[in-house]
């Protein structure tokens, strides 16, 4: 055998083939090689040529043991072979089928022959065998399921990688020195990645690992040994990181209610509306009125989908590490926050990224009232990450990210000039301090910073944060359809749900809010479970939008202010209604600061708490912006208004149309009836040609029906009792469309009674 000084002089380049040499390919073998083995001169795998091999120059040698037996199973996760030497002892080669390539004993292996033993005769010199440092593996370790092929290979070749070309060199010297056993020709005319492949081959995966890190030392690179160990840890931080968020949001419960059964997300989700510019306002379709485009935004919008948000070309393009997901309530901002995540895991996205950390302000309230840290918050909420190292979130291979979910359910004051700045992820504060060095990216110098919340949130962050802005805006007409064809996985339900939805447009054009999907669906899933195959809910657009109405207010404003009187809720409605029948007379679908004060009602209770509004920037003239406030949509807006005149008249006996004639002579009217009220409205509608009161009028005429006061009820605080509304209204409607005096209204008329017939 060669001595040290021999094998390291090898790692200069020559001019003849050192692996031809060892290997005896082409060339007489060396003294030492013959002592040892004969490798006959190598042929192609299979070869069944004509001329037979000249074998009449081999020694007589037992047949050797079939692959088969050596390597049982490639399946096989747990297979072991022993073999006895000559002297009886046995020998335990364990052999990983599942994650190698192949066995470096395998006939037609082109990287480790099966080096065939030669008789010796008594004058041979014996020499001692090459000493090669004992490969220790505990067969009672379990294998973590992060250690897989891909990953080694990418992690060893990454390590070997970084070392100068000398120290590549020596490495691959000081591998034959100590495992020429394993290959048949000497590693140092093969690049990286066929060096890694082979040495994947001919070991298991932890042995590998184990061979590398041994090597590495040999050659004085302990900080590559480190960089190679990190590898492996982060890589099962991720591992496990990636197991909890499947967990946590591979499913979801559809019932709004949260007590439905739940399924997987992918089989759920529906693609969403996402697009790259922001303040395009609300969704202003409108099945009677033609709405002018609220938004002064001419940007040319591009769809986007989740995969796009924070892409590597689109942070190259945009150079900004902070992005601004916002939408109206109901939109599907945090179901586009789960197929974001969701993709991460599975590897469809954002693969730049190490260590993706979704944060929902739900579960953050957990430390509000409490001392905490960075680190104390993500071991909390994904205890894989206590393996992490402080240098391991702030390290160059890999960005972080952080995805936080509705921060307009954070209640605390971003205060942005005074806040103390934050830059020990382990150091003890509180929560809106971290909150706030985060989104002033003073945390972490390569951290990416997402956030999904209502658009009012905006103003909060400041005006010399770098940051981008997209804009969520729920369905379009295909989506809503797949939507339910998804939900109801039967598809004559399906069939139904959309029937019904298509039955009005007003409902139809709603439905691109998912809420107002997940609404519909919800009446119709008792149906279909208790098999009521004739059963539907009821036909009038004024139930669905009251359903909409208390989930906003009520389930939906639970998370960010929990804790409003029945009073104070009653007290609210009438503000915001009265405001909305305001606009509606005058044909507005801005809110101005004026209306605001005129009814006293805070913007941030209507845009972020209760989610009825949204706040989006117009530039009337150049260079100068207005942040204008519209209701969510235009029906909502007409939705309101009918609530606040149909409060009025229940609680107060008040008939808003007629109630400026009583003030001028009090004392000459009586008490309002039901049917005096809806004269007073329906008479209303038929003056106006362009139908700005139609949608309001079959709104007020729903609310008197019994299915929807049993929602109103609540809010009502007289109970007025209406016997023959139904029929009343139905026949004062038939007598407007026999008088025709409006004949281009008879349309609306019509439509009206079919909301009395629901």
């Amino acid at each position: 055998m060669m001595d040290d000084s021999e094998l390291e002089a090898m790692a200069t380049p020559s001019g003849s083939s050192l692996g031809d040499a060892v290997s005896g390919r082409g060339q007489s073998m060396s003294d030492e090689g013959e002592e040892l083995f004969y490798i006959p001169e190598r042929r192609p795998s299979l070869d069944l040529g004509p001329s037979p091999m000249d074998t009449s120059h081999w020694q007589y040698v037992d047949q050797a043991s079939s692959p088969a037996l050596r390597y049982r199973s490639m399946t096989s996760e747990d297979d072991s072979i022993h073999m006895s030497d000559e002297d009886g002892s046995p020998t335990r080669v364990q052999l990983k089928g599942a994650d190698s390539y192949s066995s470096c004993y395998s006939l037609d292996s082109d990287d480790c022959e099966k080096m065939t033993p030669k008789l010796k005769c008594k004058d041979d010199t014996v020499s001692e065998p090459p000493v090669t440092p004992e490969l220790i593996q505990d067969p009672n370790q379990i294998r973590h399921p992060s250690l897989t092929v891909a990953f080694t290979f990418k992690a060893i070749s990454k390590t070997l990688g970084k070392l100068p070309d000398g120290d590549f060199k020596y490495f691959k010297v000081v591998l034959w020195k100590r495992y020429s056993h394993a290959f048949n020709t000497h590693p140092q005319g093969l690049d990286m990645v066929d060096l890694v492949d082979r040495l994947l081959e001919c070991f298991d995966l932890e042995l590998s690992l184990q061979i590398t890190k041994a090597l590495l030392q040999a050659v004085g690179q302990p900080k590559m040994i480190e960089y190679l160990e990190t590898l492996c840890i982060k890589n099962e931080v991720r591992y496990d990181l990636c197991e909890t968020l499947k967990k946590k949001f591979g499913s979801v419960c559809e019932d709004a209610a949260m007590q439905g059964e739940r399924r997987p997300f992918d089989d759920v989700f529906t693609d969403l509306h996402i697009t790259s510019t922001c303040d395009n306002g609300p969704n202003i379709e409108h099945e009677v009125v033609t709405i002018k485009k609220l938004d002064s935004n001419h940007k040319k919008v591009k769809l986007l989908s989740t995969k796009d948000i924070f892409s590597a070309e689109r942070l190259e393009h945009k150079h900004f590490k902070f992005m601004l997901i916002t939408g109206v309530a109901g939109s599907g901002k945090s179901m586009a926050f789960r197929r974001l995540v969701l993709d991460w895991v599975e590897e469809k996205s954002h693969l730049h990224v190490s260590f993706l950390f979704p944060l929902t302000f739900r579960e953050l309230k957990q430390f509000e009232n409490s001392k905490t840290s960075v680190v104390e918050i993500l071991e909390t909420l994904y205890p894989a990450t206590k393996k992490l190292r402080e240098e391991d979130y702030n390290c160059d291979d890999g960005k972080i990210m952080f995805i936080f979910d509705g921060l307009d359910e954070y209640g605390g004051e971003l205060d942005f000039q005074n806040t103390s700045i934050l830059r020990d992820l382990k150091e003890i504060t509180t929560l809106n301090v971290i909150v706030v060095n985060l989104l002033r990216e003073r945390l972490l110098f390569r951290s990416l910073l997402m956030v999904f919340s209502r658009s009012l949130v905006k103003r909060s962050i400041p005006y010399d944060t770098h940051y981008d802005e997209i804009d969520v805006r729920g369905f379009l007409d295909p989506q809503k359809d797949e939507y339910f064809q998804k939900r109801f996985t039967d598809p004559d339900q399906a069939a139904r749900v959309i029937a019904y939805v298509n039955s009005s447009t007003t409902l139809r054009i709603m439905c691109h809010l998912p809420l107002f999907c997940s609404l519909v669906a919800d009446e119709f899933q008792p149906i279909f479970r208790e098999r009521a195959t004739r059963a539907e809910p009821p036909r009038n657009i004024t139930y669905m939008y009251t359903k909409l109405l208390l989930a906003l207010i009520r389930q939906h404003r639970a998370f960010r202010v929990p804790n409003r009187s029945l009073n104070k809720e009653k007290d609210f409605l009438m503000k915001v209604g009265k405001l909305a029948f305001n606009m509606l007379e005058q044909g507005k679908f801005k809110i101005s600061k004026y209306d605001w004060e005129e009814v006293d009602v805070d913007d941030e209770e209507v845009v972020i708490n209760s989610g009825l509004c949204i706040q989006y920037i117009t530039t009337p003239v150049v260079l100068c912006q207005e942040k204008v406030i519209s209701f969510i949509h235009p029906t909502m807006q007409e939705y309101l208004a009918a609530l606040y005149v149909f409060l009025c008249f229940t609680n107060q006996g008040k008939n808003i149309f007629e109630q400026q004639l009583k003030d001028r002579f009090k004392g000459i009217f009586k008490g309002h009836t039901a049917i005096e009220l809806y004269k007073s409205a329906v008479d209303s509608s038929l003056r106006y040609d362009d139908g700005k009161y139609d949608i309001f009028l079959r709104f007020l005429l729903g609310m008197g029906l019994k299915t929807n006061l049993g929602l109103l009820e609540p809010f009502c605080t007289s109970t007025v009792k209406w016997p023959t509304l139904v029929e009343d209204a139905t026949a004062l409607i038939k007598k407007r469309i026999r008088e025709n005096q409006y004949p281009g209204r008879n349309g609306n008329l019509t439509r009206c009674l079919e909301e009395l017939r629901s």
